[in-house]
């Protein structure tokens, strides 16, 4: 059944599949193939993508494409981490070798497609697997790719995958107009030849880490999201695309992505697991203060410490704290540089104190309330040794206030309380764009 809406020159389409074989899930993709491949055929296809478009039978969607004789792959528009999930750091234009498809980077010298790129392509597709949280950087690259769309007037598909950390949470400051795809400065390795972020640079390139003002938990799928950016008029000098997103079949909010029946491939060198993906919204906040994240141990944001961290007391004002499904465990634990880390990890072949974030009740578990305490706690213990990274920590939390309240010793409810009114407006509007119970 297809819904249609017309709105002010908005051709939006909703494909809703037929309900069948309750339990799995059966994703945009699949039902890209099964039910909607009229989309596609004749057409010049750009796909977005990554890794993590695979089908239920294992095949990756733009191999699947690549193999029929009554559509064309043209392109292949490449976000963080690479087509296949292989590369690390910003990457470069290339060929892919199993479709022999030209690969355009969007991220590298720009992260949004530009007109040589889009050349002849009829119709661009996206199907990446998202992980819940506003800085992950593949929904801004959406955002990005569909105001390029717009400005062409070529059509967008987005295939809809779940939220792996289920569709009911929202939580976090919106991001403030000020901090939208902020400027990055980057140059061109004179050795290497390839783009890296460089804060002396004078060139510069779009962030990834606020495209939207959303929260930090948007509680929202890509496809719901894609109708976010569109409806709300968020794209590139307020374009509309015309958007076609295709549903899931038998995915609810509620669900947890160990519940979906689909195969977890972690979407990010430092995304091995869904456990990294519940904690990662609060934990991923250290990566703008100079203390380990994780990264370079076997567990990336559920780890975090330093050598001069006192574990005994800020476990102390954790509990305290009575967090709700989480416990705090001491551990010492030494970051290593490892392949899927494009440099060194902070503190790297230093032994750290450390804390383990052990989530025991999941449902319970309140992740930037949980990542703001953690940070307030080493704050208390440590004023002179927490070393912040203003620029990086104000991108991520979308706001300068959450860092000065913190810096001023206000206590955790007051910086949560400082976001609640933009959250609660957030919701209101999320309400229109929410296409599963």
């Amino acid at each position: 059944m297809v819904a249609r809406f017309l709105t002010a020159g908005l051709i939006l389409t909703l494909v809703q599949p037929a309900f069948g074989q309750e339990g799995r899930v059966l994703v945009g993709a699949d039902l890209l193939f099964s039910e909607r491949l009229d989309l596609l055929q004749g057409k010049r296809v750009g796909l977005v993508t990554n890794h993590t478009a695979l089908l239920s039978d294992g095949r990756h969607v733009a191999d699947a494409i690549a193999g029929r004789d009554d559509m064309e792959l043209a392109a292949l528009l490449c976000p963080e981490h690479g087509i296949r999930g292989d590369t690390t750091g910003l990457i470069p234009d290339g060929m892919d070798q199993q479709t022999g498809v030209p690969i355009y980077s969007l991220y590298g010298k720009t992260k949004k497609p530009t007109a040589p790129m889009l050349e002849g392509v009829d119709l661009l597709v996206f199907d990446i697997q998202d992980v819940g949280a506003r800085f992950y950087t593949y929904i801004s690259t959406l955002g990005h790719v569909m105001g390029a769309a717009a400005k062409k007037e070529i059509p967008v598909v987005v295939l809809d995958r779940p939220n792996p950390i289920t569709g009911t949470r929202v939580a976090g400051p919106v991001a403030e107009d000020s901090m939208l795809s902020l400027m990055v400065p980057i140059r061109k390795d004179s050795i290497t030849g390839t783009w890296v972020e460089d804060p002396l640079g004078e060139d510069s390139t779009l962030s990834l880490v606020a495209f939207a003002p959303i929260p930090i938990m948007h509680g929202m799928t890509v496809g719901e999201l894609a109708l976010m950016y569109n409806g709300q008029g968020w794209l590139e000098d307020g374009l509309r695309a015309h958007l076609t997103v295709i549903r899931m079949k038998n995915w609810t909010r509620n669900l947890w992505y160990d519940e979906t029946g689909l195969q977890w491939v972690k979407p990010s060198p430092n995304m091995p697991t869904l456990n990294t993906a519940v904690v990662y919204p609060g934990t991923c906040l250290f990566e703008g203060v100079k203390v380990s994240d994780g990264r370079g141990t076997e567990r990336p944001f559920e780890y975090i410490g330093a050598p001069w961290l006192n574990t005994a007391q800020v476990i102390e004002l954790l509990e305290n704290m009575s967090l709700p499904g989480v416990q705090f465990e001491p551990i010492q634990f030494t970051p290593t540089k490892r392949p899927q880390n494009v440099t060194a990890p902070e503190y790297a072949n230093q032994g750290c104190n450390g804390i383990m974030l052990e989530v025991t009740e999941r449902e319970e578990y309140q992740a930037v309330r949980t990542g703001i305490v953690l940070l307030w706690a080493i704050l208390m213990v440590h004023p002179d040794r927490l070393e912040w990274k203003e620029n990086r920590f104000d991108r991520l939390a979308g706001t300068t206030t959450v860092r000065s309240m913190l810096e001023r010793g206000r206590d955790p409810d007051q910086v949560i309380d400082s976001w609640n009114e933009r959250l609660r407006a957030f919701e209101e509007v999320r309400k229109k764009y929410l296409l599963y119970p």
